[in-house]
């Protein structure tokens, strides 16, 4: 019997492989139209949250696409404690098996998946919910996700400035600095989170998920026609600026459910209108009047992960980049 062995992609490695961010947003709506027709293969996530004050988790996410031969699973923590350790917010692994045999043809690091995935969702849901002429974006909160999440708008949209708010003023300025060098847009940083909310066509709220959310921004600040991106679930949004929502939609309608009726997140949220495979699969309306306040809460999903993985797998046999490793 042949030596059976996988290849490990170092968190350099992942990066080196790593598609563009064009070639992400296509593969991850390819799975959410997959998912929008009832052939992703996904049970929820288990999780365990170690420590104290419930806001860490570790969850397992596994997931089967057969459209695209992509079968595995990722072990992902998210710490919000962590960056003041010097140490990512999100880390973890991915493995990536082989679905004829079963056997795992990959073990990769999961950090630099995660951030471009998770954006390339936003980006689909926008596609579908923001305003096609959207040219302002405001950042709260500019870290990897805020970044990312930016990236990504980028490639959809016609931005043309920027506004970015932190509570840790470098994290606005590096945000800002890569706006205006690496995608020519006009970059504001801001001392008050209204200036990134109120006359933006798109919000990003990008901070740590946290069960008791701080509720920074308030009702009135969203303008009529504006689309947001709650990356960090409802812990940037008051409630009664929730209740502003013309449309709530969300990645994945039975998981959303169980984040809200068991795990304790989205309390007194609007119900959901809409997954984001249903509106990939045209089985639900995304925006429906210019003057919609539009939302998409997404959970992040294993099938994001699993749609990326195999693109980064590929590139990297066909670069020489990995190392071997016997099974």
């Amino acid at each position: 019997m042949a030596q059976a062995s996988l290849l490990y992609l170092s968190r350099d490695d992942v990066e080196r492989a790593g598609p563009a961010m064009a070639e992400i947003i296509e593969a991850v709506e390819k799975g959410f139209f997959e998912l929008g027709h009832g052939r992703v293969e996904m049970p929820p996530k288990p999780g365990i949250h170690p420590g104290q004050g419930g806001d860490n988790f570790i969850h397992a996410m596994p997931a089967y696409i057969p459209a695209m031969e992509a079968a595995g699973v990722k072990w992902v923590s998210g710490y919000p404690g962590n960056p003041a350790r010097g140490l990512p917010y999100i880390g973890g692994l991915l493995i990536l098996n082989d679905p004829e045999t079963g056997l795992p043809l990959s073990v990769m690091d999961c950090t630099w998946i995660t951030a471009k995935r998770t954006a390339a969702a936003s980006a689909i849901s926008a596609r579908h919910l923001a305003r096609p002429e959207s040219a302002t974006i405001g950042i709260l909160a500019c870290g990897v996700q805020g970044v990312s999440n930016l990236d990504a708008m980028s490639v959809l949209f016609p931005l043309k400035a920027v506004f970015a708010f932190d509570t840790r003023p470098e994290q606005a300025r590096a945000l800002a600095g890569h706006a205006e060098a690496d995608l020519g847009l006009e970059a504001t940083v801001v001392d008050d989170p209204r200036d990134a909310v109120a006359g933006c066509d798109i919000v990003v709220t990008s901070g740590p998920i946290l069960k008791a959310p701080h509720e920074t921004i308030r009702a009135g600040w969203m303008d009529p026609g504006a689309f947001a991106s709650l990356v960090d679930f409802d812990s940037y949004w008051s409630r009664d600026a929730l209740r502003q929502a013309d449309k709530w939609t969300t990645d994945h309608a039975g998981q959303y459910a169980y984040y809200r009726d068991v795990a304790g997140y989205f309390r007194d949220c609007p119900p959901v209108d809409a997954d984001l495979g249903e509106l990939v699969a045209g089985r639900k309306p995304g925006r429906e009047t210019p003057e919609q306040r539009t939302f998409a809460a997404n959970l992040g999903l294993a099938m994001d992960d699993m749609a990326v993985a195999p693109l980064i797998y590929r590139r990297a046999r066909a670069m020489g980049i990995g190392t071997e490793l016997p099974v």
